[in-house]
């Protein structure tokens, strides 16, 4: 399923979500201008390889220079092609908006880094050994989704299930939307663990890590005037 849009009004202007929204963008058509081996060791210098933090024997004997707990950040802003960068992008375009407007832009800014940052925890953790390059803006665009379940969990999303020349589009609820991808993840990620492991392009790992991270940390980040967003232990929604 690809989500369309969602139901849930805003107040604010999303200016962080422009802001990354541009910077992965400028990032990843600086890619497209690199050679091809030239592109491999930005994306493994900027992007962050498990086993360069884990082996340091290792790390050194390929020729990592030392440090790099910057990619820690950089990961997030690479993308290792078209589909990957669209759909991240379209997903936190979707999502993203809601949850900086009531966070605020500073926030806002602070929770994505913190979501990326424990999407790639997850990551390493089930990837130690890895000596792939994890890249792309999906674990914090992930734990963006685990927020939006726990503030929005009664929103409506508007999908399409591209089936040949028919695609289907159906409303569904944001609930059953989001809880239906975290599984996915989840399943997928436990299936790769059993399995090929190193050989998945995908870090499922990092999906679901972001998503537990947003879902269970966003009210402690302080949301503000959320009128849109429904309260469990009063069944209702907030009220300014």
């Amino acid at each position: 399923m690809i989500p369309l849009r969602d139901n849930v009004a805003r107040e604010r202007k999303p200016l962080v979500v422009w802001t990354i929204t541009a910077l992965c963008a400028l990032i990843f058509f600086y890619e497209l201008t690199l050679p091809e081996r030239g592109l491999t060791e930005f994306l493994y210098i900027y992007g962050v390889v498990p086993a360069r933090f884990t082996n340091p024997h290792w790390a050194a004997y390929i020729g990592f220079p030392e440090g790099g707990l910057e990619s820690f950040v950089t990961y997030m802003f690479l993308h290792g092609g078209w589909l990957h960068f669209l759909l991240n992008m379209w997903v936190f375009w979707i999502f993203a908006d809601n949850i900086e407007d009531v966070l605020g832009h500073f926030k806002f800014t602070v929770f994505y880094l913190f979501c990326g940052l424990a999407a790639l925890a997850a990551h390493i953790l089930f990837n130690s050994s890895s000596t792939l390059p994890v890249v792309g803006a999906s674990g914090a665009v992930a734990g963006v989704m685990g927020a939006y379940l726990r503030l929005f969990p009664h929103a409506r999303v508007t999908t399409v299930i591209p089936i040949f020349i028919f695609p289907l589009v159906f409303e569904v609820p944001a609930g059953l939307f989001l809880g239906f991808w975290f599984f996915i993840q989840l399943f997928s990620g436990l299936f790769d663990s059993m399995t090929a492991g190193e050989a998945s392009n995908v870090a499922f790992w990092a999906h679901a890590g972001g998503f537990l991270a947003g879902m269970s940390c966003i009210r402690l980040f302080g949301v503000r005037n959320c009128r849109y967003c429904y309260d469990p232990k009063a069944k209702r929604y907030d009220i300014d």
